[in-house]
């Protein structure tokens, strides 16, 4: 990430810096990978140690699915309404490594009354329905539909939601969430070949630092627990700050997609690198324009990765049976592809208006426990040439 700045901060790090009454604010370096990783300076109000009291820790974190198999899959969460009450019950993972995980979450509450502190991953949230805003230590951030919101560890936030529907996809990332390696340059600057640049990346505005007295919640997740951290003053007390850690947002539909005369492989749509995984947006783009093009991907077998699609919006000219919502994982050690008929069908179509997020992980997913009731036991018979229950489908 790039260097930024907001609110009040001293003209040299480490120096004192008054506050109106003449006692000093708390700075406090907020870094990764020890101090040879990205670090942000904050200023609180208030020393960010001092607590008021220390809650037991409730369980918290997904369950493995057993015994599930080698196997196509589809999860069909198209139909899912409200997950859970609020922004931490609704989240359900359905997928998971010991590099990262995925989760959809439909939350009943559009405030959080409490603060969240992610201790152990970085959290990559794609806005599918919904708006609202990120409040953090480090200001607020507006987001809207097609966004992806990225939370480093450890950023104090709650989310606060319009009306309206409200759907996201959310991957957590045991390492930090980046920038494509091969779209930087030396000192960090996207390249001129990148799908995306720092114009499109949105921080943080309106530092307001709150300084309310009272009863703050944070719960901290970490080793299977949230950690309940009761403060009296808000989290919420940084008057300014600088630095290369902050949480963004960046609209998927500012992606400008990589085309060629023939097929490009996925490796063009990537937008986030983790530790043993990559992120990928598959947008709206013209097809190839090689005259005996074929616009559908051909087969392919992952000799090295699970690959993990979630359709969120038009029609994947590949597939038959998959609607706005709707998983499909293709795992390590299987070929798969287009279903049958789609190769034919693509030739001479010119555009796709299709947009999915991709996931492409090097360590093999594993099912969850409250991934069961989304499996669609028809799908790896899905290749057949009339399998039962997979005509074409066509999602708004």
């Amino acid at each position: 990430m790039y260097y930024h700045r907001l609110g009040k901060i001293p003209p040299k790090r480490h120096t004192q810096f008054c506050q109106p009454d003449g006692s000093l604010y708390k700075e406090e370096v907020v870094s990764s990978e020890g101090f040879s990783g990205i670090y942000s300076i904050l200023y609180h109000i208030n020393p960010p140690t001092r607590i008021k009291e220390l809650k037991e820790p409730v369980k918290y974190g997904p369950k493995k699915l057993e015994d599930y198999g080698l196997r196509q899959t589809h999860l069909n969460t198209s139909k899912v309404g409200i997950t859970g009450d609020d922004y931490l019950d609704a989240r359900k993972v359905l997928l998971m490594n010991s590099d990262c995980s995925l989760a959809i979450c439909s939350p009943k509450k559009r405030t959080m009354d409490y603060f969240y502190k992610n201790a152990e991953g970085d959290e990559v949230l794609f806005i599918h329905d919904g708006s609202g805003h990120l409040i953090s230590q480090f200001g607020k951030l507006e987001f809207k539909q097609g966004d992806y919101v990225v939370i480093p560890r450890t950023v104090i936030y709650k989310l606060e939601f319009n009306e309206g529907p409200l759907r996201l996809l959310i991957i957590e990332s045991v390492s930090p969430v980046e920038t494509v390696k091969r779209y930087r340059n030396q000192l960090g600057q996207l390249l001129e070949h990148s799908p995306y640049c720092e114009r499109d990346i949105r921080p943080p505005v309106e530092m307001a630092p709150d300084t309310t007295k009272g009863e703050f919640l944070m719960k901290i997740k970490k080793q299977g627990h949230l950690h309940q951290y009761v403060y009296d003053y808000s989290p919420i007390d940084v008057v300014g700050w600088d630095g290369f850690l902050w949480p963004y947002a960046f609209s998927v539909h500012e992606f400008e997609p990589i085309t060629g005369r023939i097929h490009q492989p996925p490796p063009v749509h990537q937008t986030f690198q983790g530790r043993n995984f990559v992120i990928c947006s598959f947008v709206p783009r013209l097809f190839d324009y090689h005259p005996l093009s074929i616009p559908a991907p051909y087969n392919h077998s992952n000799i090295d990765s699970d690959e993990v699609l979630y359709y969120a919006e038009g029609n994947f000219m590949s597939r038959r049976g998959i609607e706005r919502g709707s998983f499909t994982l293709h795992p390590g050690g299987l070929p798969h592809g287009p279903h049958p008929g789609t190769v034919e069908k693509s030739i001479g179509a010119k555009e796709t208006k299709e947009l999915a997020v991709m996931l492409d992980t090097f360590h093999p997913l594993f099912l969850t426990t409250d991934a069961v009731e989304f499996v669609d036991k028809n799908y790896p018979m899905s290749w057949t040439d009339h399998a039962e229950g997979f005509n074409e489908v066509n999602t708004p």
